[in-house]
Parts: structure tokens; C-alpha cells; sequence
């Protein structure tokens, strides 16, 4: 099959969908409506650890943390009282931090560069997206300049304002609006001590009833967010020297410089689905959250990680079109998990009921000398990668029960469905590969703890990439078979995006469990 693979949108999402559909060799047309990039403004800044690593693939996450400001630690303040801090567990040997903060204009600027020596993508400015109609064989998409796109597939990745394609896909964007505003600051200064942390206040004398938040950025900048009254209005609050004195309350008497400012309402949606036939829908487009928590744009890019592989399976025959299916299940559910995480952020930011009210008082008082009130106190459960226990792809391990969401800070232990932890490995004729997530990124990785018996091979030609090892090869030291918890005899399966598929004690279940996946067939002797 020749036909690109449309991609609508050429934000972040869009960008990584199509860098990672070519690195599968699948070619790809991007469509945008603006007439060129517009870098204005840092926007979403926070990048996650798992979400640097999906970067690494295409060769810009190394770069994007190089570039960034990397902070390990984030503190929550009730007033002028710090009630707690907390930093950020690894299970394994990751290379990335936990969070680097990076405009996300410099994040475009590097996934541009690297598009720019993908001779598969095709980046099409100008090309607003009208309309979109499929049948059987593939997807159009018309452009307010009359012309027409043909692909097999089309990911949406358009952002929030993707409204003429919702509709053309009889998409509902059911959720609500929250009546507060936030300004945003970035502002650039010196602040000794906060260039490596994340601060949170509740409640701060400077802005009474309720929040603010701090984040360190690249080049001595600092990311400022006030929650804002509905009525707020930034152009009289600049005349009025408003903005000034809310700056001098933070930073204090000291030079300083407003390198961007915003005013924004934001919004908590999410489709009624995530695939519509040949077409799937990615990163704004299909869900808004609450900025507390950096989960937009970290959602997306595991939105587009997870769509790239399946239609490359799907495009190459190695997979049926049902895996498709597999998509919205698995990223409407952490669409969904994203949604009840900052849902309940802000009913604690801004409480509803009376006895609501009365909780955050409650815990925030508490906290600072009680640690059980401690976890209590939301001041946003920062992004996360989910974990696909209930997908329809996951073979369930009775010896590995998902104990449910993990407390802040850290990651669940491996497991099927879970993002499997990094650490370094060493595989003989490949000096490219240099950590376990690399490996699995090249296909269907099959791992074999002591005692398991090897695959002999697949039942036909032609299937998806299956490359087997053994743990003790991949690591004499037994590091990595410490970090996974593996058994004895025991066989682990990890999907292209890296997530745990199943750890088996049978050796006559992997058929079972690759063909949750692929239309193949492997057998063990």
C-alpha cells in the first residue's frame, strides 16, 4: 500500500503521530490550517519522563531534555507554610528525568528538524481540513482551498478547536467549562533556590482564596499561573500597575521581564470515542483536562505513540483492522482516568459544597504536622503514564494483581499492562540498542527469565518483528530481572510502545498472547 496516512494537525500530537508512523516506514501527509509554525508563547511546558522517551525514538528527546530545566521535586505551600514535598520514584534505570520544563515552542522546533530529514512526512501548511468521508478502502479529507487528500487512515490530532471534524465523525464533547481564569506569566529573573522544583501555594496572601503556581523554565525563567476571578481582565490590570504588584508579590524587589502573557479558561471534555472507522482522534482533539497536572500535552503524545504503532501493524498485515479497537479502549480509558484525577484536583482548588469547603480546611490546616492529612491535599497528581490492565490486548496474570492507582510520585511494579521500567542492556550485534525500552520499540519483544524454554519460531512468514532474548544476556548483572520481579521460567511478552502484553508461567500460552495482538501464530519446544 502506498497511500500516506493523514494527519490532521500539526501541533505536538500531530508531529510525534507522524514521525513515528515514518520510523514504522509508513509515509505520511501532514495538513495544517495555519499558514506556518507560530511560536508564540511557552504553552504546555511540563514533559514527563515516559513521554521524553517516546521522543527518544525519533531522535529529539535527548534534545528536549538538554534544553530543558529539569526539576526532581514538587512542594505544596498552605499560605506561607510549605505542608509537604515529595519526589518521584523510577522503578528502573531510566536516563531521562522526572520532568524537564521546556517551552513547547522549542519542543515544535525540534520535532520540525527532525521532520525536516524524514523524506516520509510531508508537511502541508495552509491546508485547513473542511471535511472528511471514508469508505472502505481509505479516508478524503477536503481543504478550504478545494483540494483533496486521500489516505488509508487520518489521525485528528487538530486540538480543542476541532469541532468541524467532531461533528463530521457524529463525535459527542460532552464535559464542562470551569468559571475561573488563569493568568499566565512567563517571567524572566533569578530566583536562587527554585530553579529545580515545582512550587504549588494554596491560599497565598498575595492571592487570597486561591491558587498559584510556579514552575522553572530554561534561560532564568519562571512560569507563573494565578487562578484569576471570571471577570478578571488583563489589558485593565496592566493599566491599573495590577500586574506589576502580582508579580512583586512573588518574586520580590528584583528586575524582571514579562517574556509572554495569557489569560485562559479551560475546559474538562472528552469524545464519547476515540476510533471512527479508519480514522482516530488524538491528544486535544479527543480530550481537555485541567492545567494541574501537566496531563494535556503528556496524554497526547501517549495518544500518538499508542495510535502509530497499531496503524503501521495494521497498514503491513502483521495485525487485523479490530486492533484499531484497541486504541480507543486503551486512550479513552486514561482519557477518562485523566478526567477523574484533575476533576478532583479541582473540586479541592475551588470546593463546591459547604462540606467540601470545609475538607480542604481541614487537610490544609492538618497537613503540616499531620502526614496522614497530607495525602489529602491535591494540588494536581502530576501526568502519568496509564496502565492498560483491561485492555483487550493485556493477558491477565493472576500472581500480579493490579493494586490500582499508585500513590503520588510513583510508579506501579511491572506487570501486564503496565509501561515496562527502563534499564540498560546490552544486545550482541546492536550497538544502537543501549536500554530495554529501545529494544521493545522495534516490534514484539519476548523475554525469557531463567529456565523458560525459546521459541522456536513463527507459524508463517511475513508476521510482525518478534525478537526474542534472554534476560541474563540482556544483563549478566541481573539488574533488569530484578526490576521486573521476574521468576523463574517465567516468559515476559512487551508490545511496541513498550507495555507489558503478559508474563506467563505456560509456556503454551504466548501463541494466546500474541494473537491478542497479531494474526500469527509462535510455538515453544
Amino acid at each position: 500500500m502506498t497511500e500516506p496516512v493523514l494527519v490532521v494537525g500539526c501541533g505536538p500530537v500531530g508531529q510525534t503521530t507522524a514521525l513515528l508512523l515514518a520510523r514504522w516506514g509508513i509515509p505520511v501527509v501532514v495538513l495544517d490550517s495555519r499558514p506556518r509554525r507560530d511560536l508564540v508563547g511557552s504553552k504546555a511546558i511540563c514533559q514527563q519522563r515516559d513521554v521524553l522517551d517516546v521522543w527518544d525514538a525519533v531522535g529529539v528527546g535527548a534534545e528536549v531534555a538538554r534544553q530543558g530545566v529539569t526539576w526532581t521535586t514538587a512542594r505544596t505551600f498552605h499560605r506561607d507554610h510549605e505542608v509537604f514535598s515529595f519526589d518521584f520514584v523510577d522503578r528502573g534505570r531510566s536516563p531521562f528525568p522526572p520532568f524537564v520544563n521546556v517551552s513547547q515552542c522549542l519542543t515544535e522546533e525540534l520535532l520540525d528538524a527532525a521532520i525536516a530529514d524524514q523524506p516520509l512526512v510531508d508537511v502541508r501548511w495552509d491546508h485547513e481540513v473542511t471535511d472528511l468521508a471514508q469508505d472502505d478502502d481509505g479516508v478524503t479529507v477536503r481543504c478550504a482551498d478545494g483540494s483533496e487528500h486521500r489516505g488509508s487512515h487520518a489521525v485528528v490530532c487538530g486540538g480543542p478547536r476541532a469541532d468541524v471534524l467532531r461533528r463530521a465523525l457524529d463525535l459527542t464533547f460532552d464535559g464542562q467549562t470551569f468559571g475561573d481564569q488563569f493568568l499566565i506569566c512567563d517571567i524572566r529573573t533569578e530566583l536562587p533556590g527554585w530553579e529545580t522544583e515545582r512550587r504549588f501555594y494554596f491560599d497565598p496572601v498575595w492571592n487570597p482564596g486561591r491558587q498559584v503556581l510556579i514552575h522553572p523554565c530554561p534561560d532564568s525563567t519562571f512560569r507563573i499561573d494565578w487562578q484569576v476571578p471570571p471577570d478578571f481582565d488583563l489589558a485593565t490590570e496592566e493599566a491599573s500597575g495590577g500586574l506589576d504588584a502580582k508579580i512583586r508579590q512573588v518574586i520580590g524587589d528584583r528586575p524582571y521581564e514579562v517574556v509572554w502573557k495569557s489569560v485562559y479558561r479551560f475546559h474538562s471534555r472528552v469524545v464519547d470515542r476515540m476510533r471512527v472507522g479508519r480514522v482516530l482522534v488524538a491528544g486535544d482533539a479527543a480530550h481537555l483536562v485541567s492545567p494541574f497536572g501537566a496531563r494535556g500535552l503528556n496524554s497526547g503524545v501517549l495518544d500518538a505513540e499508542n495510535a502509530a504503532w497499531k496503524i503501521a501493524f495494521v497498514r503491513r498485515g502483521w495485525a487485523g483492522d479490530d486492533l484499531l479497537d484497541s486504541y480507543s479502549a486503551e486512550r479513552h480509558a486514561a482519557a477518562v482516568e485523566n478526567l477523574d484525577v484533575t476533576a478532583a484536583t479541582m473540586r479541592f482548588l475551588v470546593p463546591g459544597p459547604a462540606e467540601e469547603a470545609a475538607h480542604r480546611v481541614d487537610a490544609l490546616q492538618r497537613a503540616t504536622t499531620d502526614p496522614a492529612a497530607r495525602a489529602q491535599v491535591d494540588s494536581g497528581r502530576l501526568a502519568e503514564p496509564f496502565w492498560y490492565v483491561e485492555s483487550p490486548l493485556t493477558t491477565p496474570d493472576p500472581g500480579r494483581p493490579f493494586a490500582g492507582r499508585p500513590p503520588r510520585g510513583e510508579a506501579p511494579p511491572a506487570a501486564p499492562g503496565v509501561l515496562v521500567p527502563d534499564c540498560p542492556v546490552t544486545v550482541a550485534g546492536r550497538p544502537d540498542l543501549t536500554r530495554l525500552r529501545q529494544l521493545a520499540r522495534d516490534g514484539l519483544t519476548v523475554l525469557l527469565a531463567d529456565d523458560a524454554p525459546a521459541p522456536t519460531g513463527r507459524a508463517d512468514d511475513g508476521g510482525a518483528p518478534v525478537a526474542v532474548h534472554r534476560l541474563a544476556d540482556l544483563d549478566p548483572s541481573g539488574v533488569l530481572a530484578g526490576i521486573l520481579g521476574a521468576r523463574p521460567g517465567e516468559i515476559w511478552l512487551l508490545r511496541p510502545d513498550a507495555h507489558v502484553a503478559a508474563v506467563l508461567t505456560d509456556p503454551a500460552d504466548l501463541a494466546a498472547a500474541l494473537g491478542r495482538i497479531v494474526t500469527q501464530n509462535m510455538e515453544l519446544v
